[in-house]
């Protein structure tokens, strides 16, 4: 038997533990040892989850000695975690680490890469959301370990939460952090409820009291990173209360995090810096500053006001402070009228990003938490009608939860408190009851050992399942619409909402066939909705609200050489009793093998989906026609025919611009089998080279790419054949262009590396090995502008060389077009944190500004890529340089797209789309820009 139940909060601001001992009630806040202050070491009840990094000789091994040795090196490695990380950051700009777990559920960037402190210079060593959340854990173990070394925390029943409104990556990235910390087995529970069982714990002997007037209960959690909404459905019968989950939230990144940063605007306001905007890393250091403000102005002994000091930095540390004070009456305004401003019940979120988009984070559009609710309510209107007893032909409006309990470290101000509730009860027409949080910063680690003691039955345990259902997507529409939306797409209910933990939802109806020896993907997508679905059920994806998921992928091998290539399976689905999805491919007959297919949580890049359709009706006399000039036998085809090819496809197959993607990979498939025979005629590899390439585009986005990719890598070091043949060599330059999307950093290096090889430029006054007239430089430089997972300091190498080569008159003016990719803000599939520095690319913009666009007519396009807005301080230039491009670019004519995308964030519609990419993507395949 386990000694304790021990719950972990890993807060995007704070790490609290509590713990009781088995057989007790007495359910405590463990006191976790931490540094302070330089060489001081005390026990807190919270960790603040923040990591400092150090510069070499920065700090001494004496400053920073803890209680425990060995099992500290987790941190003394990585940084400094808790009190003194904050401390550090507060005076330090650009070195402190905070909100990893904000991160971990941002799929726009890798979450595995180094990429925190956002924006920060490159001398700073980064860490990864995971890594960094895992250096929190290891040192909450380490200070348990050093307290109980009889009873280590790896040997207990841990439960660790996480928000409601994670999806299945983030949870998954939440256990691959507890791994790396040394806690493979704990469980997971929803923070809402968690914060629920906490007060049920409390009035336990009284529950039949408290809970008698109560049918629903609303939970709103406002914590430092994510506003997270969750119903209970409450029947008390007999003194005993049955307690059910109806509704979850989506993930809202709105919280404390957002406040500071509203602060922090407010503040560099008036600072009258040069220039206006602070850097990415020195407002972030003022976002720490007015943390501690906001917190102060808004207790519950408020100052009039609060001097918020930004420190200098280097030398100026104290001669380069700027302070401002700010008042309190000021603080309660922006934050009490902001974030909770008294709407109707009928107002819903708007679309304004506003001045809160920062650091590379998505958060909300709209900031006003009593919108989201008011949508949230509205989205579970059937469910809370009927836990409220409402009939279903009475049309009250939006049905009200009779009670509501708050938690978050935002309401222990009183302000906020009372701001929510009293709109809360405007609502309804008569006032909420109101649970009583005592202590909302621990309240989420206490009801997550009280979760523990009510799995052991000694409590009333919240039922209700899974809180969202999961689709299997099917296929997608092979035509955009006429407003370029995102194509629609159908989806199997793999798991409905509702689904009780442990049990296991089996597909009997539907078979699949799957691919032996090869990678294997499945899409998800989830929903929220009442909607209730069974399983097997179709689902129409482009209708309500569906959230994609991480792909999930396995490589089944055969079991014997020769064996079959495919074998028939039917799918499951498992709620885990650890909190997160499990779904097997089960084989059908013969051993009934099982197959668990597992997360991809490295950056997904497309909405694209598994499509069972059936191949084009002239799909094998295209075959045919690839076979006369690629297959095995030897046809009598003349140079003549081979060059006529890809004309011949397309009066059997329709305009190639027309090929969707299943068309394309399919054809890419036939193709690749006869990929030996691409060298019988310079006309044969260049043709080959031309239709391969093209029919993979972008390289990424359809199911098996990274497959495809891989099989195509193969051939990189191979080379080409017809050496001394321009059109092949364009061709072959072309080919990785059009696939480099699927090429891994290191590939994309290699590619790099070959074209300073071919061109002479790897060594100084090298002369190049061929004829530089026929190795296509052209299409050299267009590749290297789309190879965005090379490290930063290669792309900035490659521009600079493209700039001083495009001052001659003589050099082609597509090399604009390059350098406006290889500097743009906002890559079209490489991570975020991979692009051109601000000030580089502002260097580059200034070339750019001075040429005459009338005679350079990429010249625009190149500009309006440089300068566009992404929210993101770390990324975007100066405003006053984006107001020269917009008057560059009206000047010009330009597209009112690109003037509006350099003027504030919105997407690429699909005309620039292709113009960034260089040609137009397949149909039915819309990327996700970051």
């Amino acid at each position: 038997m386990k000694q304790y139940i021990v719950g972990i909060d890993l807060g995007t601001s704070n790490t609290v533990v509590a713990y009781v001992e088995a057989g007790s009630d007495d359910i405590r806040v463990f006191d976790i040892d931490q540094l302070v202050s330089l060489g001081e070491v005390a026990a807190r009840p919270l960790l603040p989850s923040a990591q400092y990094r150090p510069a070499p000789g920065e700090l001494s091994a004496g400053d920073l000695q803890l209680p425990w040795r060995g099992e500290g090196s987790f941190e003394s490695q990585r940084g400094v975690v808790g009190r003194l990380a904050r401390t550090l950051g507060a005076q330090v700009p650009g070195r402190l680490v905070t909100s990893a777990k904000s991160w971990l559920s941002h799929a726009s960037v890798d979450r595995v890469a180094p990429i925190l402190p956002w924006g920060a210079p490159d001398e700073v060593g980064k860490v990864s959301p995971v890594a960094a959340s895992a250096s929190y854990l290891a040192h909450v173990r380490a200070a348990w370990n050093h307290r109980f070394p009889k009873a280590r925390l790896e040997d207990q029943d841990v439960v660790l939460t996480v928000p409601a409104s994670f999806d299945e990556g983030a949870r998954a990235l939440t256990l691959e952090a507890a791994r790396m910390a040394a806690l493979p087995a704990l469980r997971l529970l929803e923070e809402p409820q968690a914060a629920f069982y906490d007060w049920l714990f409390h009035h336990r002997s009284t529950l039949d009291t408290e809970l008698a007037q109560t049918r629903l209960v609303l939970i709103c959690d406002v914590g430092g990173g994510t506003t997270d909404l969750t119903l209970i459905k409450v029947d008390v019968e007999d003194g005993r209360a049955r307690l059910t989950r109806i509704g979850v939230g989506n993930h809202l990144m709105l919280g404390g995090d957002n406040m500071d940063l509203a602060l922090a605007h407010l503040v560099e306001a008036r600072m009258g810096t040069t220039p206006a905007r602070l850097p990415a890393a020195s407002l972030s250091q003022l976002v720490e500053r007015c943390r501690e403000a906001k917190e102060q102005l808004l207790g519950a002994r408020a100052p009039d006001s609060i001097p918020v000091t930004l420190l200098g930095a280097g030398a100026k540390v104290i001669g380069g402070a700027r302070s401002v004070d700010v008042t309190r009456q000021e603080a309660q305004g922006l934050i009490v009228d902001g974030f909770f401003p008294a709407v109707a019940s009928s107002e819903r979120p708007g679309r304004s990003r506003g001045a809160i988009v920062e650091f590379g984070l998505p958060y909300a559009a709209d900031p006003a938490v009593t919108r989201h609710i008011a949508a949230f309510l509205s989205q579970h209107a059937a469910h809370a009608r009927e836990a409220l007893g409402i009939p279903d032909d009475q049309d009250d409006g939006l049905p009200m939860p009779d009670t509501l309990l708050l938690n978050g470290g935002v309401f222990r101000s009183d302000a906020l408190v009372d701001r929510l509730t009293s709109t809360l009860d405007m609502w309804r027409g008569k006032p909420l009851h109101v649970l009583h949080n005592d202590d909302p910063d621990v309240a989420v680690a206490r009801g997550a050992v009280a979760y523990g003691r009510a799995r052991a039955g000694h409590a009333p345990r919240i039922g209700g399942g899974a809180p969202r259902s999961f689709f299997l997507v099917l296929d997608e529409n092979k035509q955009e619409d006429t407003q370029a939306q995102a194509p629609a797409a159908r989806g199997i209910c793999l798991l409905p909402r509702g689904t009780q933990e442990g049990q296991e939802i089996h597909l009997d109806d539907r078979t699949f066939s799957l691919l032996l020896g090869y990678p294997v993907r499945f899409h998800l997508a989830s929903s929220i909705a009442d909607t209730a679905f069974g399983p097997g059920d179709l689902a129409d994806l482009a209708t309500g609200d569906f959230v994609r998921l991480p792909p999930i992928v396995t490589v089944v091998q055969p079991q014997a050489a020769g064996g079959p290539r495919e074998t028939p399976v039917q799918l499951t689905a498992t709620l885990t009793e650890v909190g997160t999805l499990e779904v097997h491919c089960i084989e059908i007959g013969g051993s009934s093998r099982r197959w668990l297919l597992e997360f991809e949580l490295r950056r997904d890049h497309a909405k694209a989906a598994v499509s069972k359709d059936a191949r084009h009706a002239s799909f094998g006399k295209s075959v045919e026609l690839i076979d006369r000039s690629f297959g095995a036998r030897s046809h009598d085809v003349g140079p003549k025919e081979v060059r006529r090819l890809r004309s011949q496809l397309e009066q059997i197959l329709g305009p190639r611009e027309h090929w969707d993607s299943a068309l394309l990979r399919e054809l890419f498939g036939a193709l690749w089998d006869r990929a030996r025979r691409r060298r019988r005629s310079a006309d044969h590899e260049r043709v080959w080279l031309n239709l391969a390439g093209y029919c993979l585009r972008p390289g990424f986005g359809y199911p098996l790419d990274d497959w495809r990719v891989e099989q195509l890598w193969s051939l990189f070091d191979d080379g080409i054949q017809y050496v001394n043949e321009s059109q092949v060599w364009s061709e072959w330059w072309t080919l990785w262009r059009r696939a480099a999307g699927g090429l891994s950093e290191s590939a994309q290096v290699s590619v790099l590396d070959a074209m300073d090889y071919v061109q002479g430029v790897a060594t100084a006054g090298a002369k190049p090995l061929l004829d530089p007239a026929k190795t296509g430089y052209a299409d050299m430089v267009r590749l290297a502008a789309s190879l965005e997972r090379v490290p930063v300091q290669r792309k900035i190498e490659v521009g600079e060389r493209l700039l001083a080569r495009l001052q001659s008159p003589s050099e082609s003016h597509q090399g604009w077009w390059a350098v406006g990719r290889i500097g743009a803000r906002r890559p079209f599939y490489g991570s975020a944190h991979s692009v051109v520095p601000p000030d580089v690319a502002s260097q580059w913009l200034d070339t750019i500004l001075a040429l005459d666009w009338k005679k350079v007519e990429p010249a625009a396009f190149a500009a309006a890529q440089l300068g566009r807005m992404t929210g993101d301080r770390s990324r975007d230039l100066a405003p006053d340089i984006r107001a020269k491009v917009v008057q560059r670019l009206e000047a010009a004519g330009s597209p009112r797209s690109w003037i509006a995308a350099v003027r504030e964030t919105v997407e690429l519609d699909k005309a620039d789309e292709g113009r960034v990419f260089g040609e137009s993507l397949p149909p039915g395949l819309k990327l996700i820009v970051n």
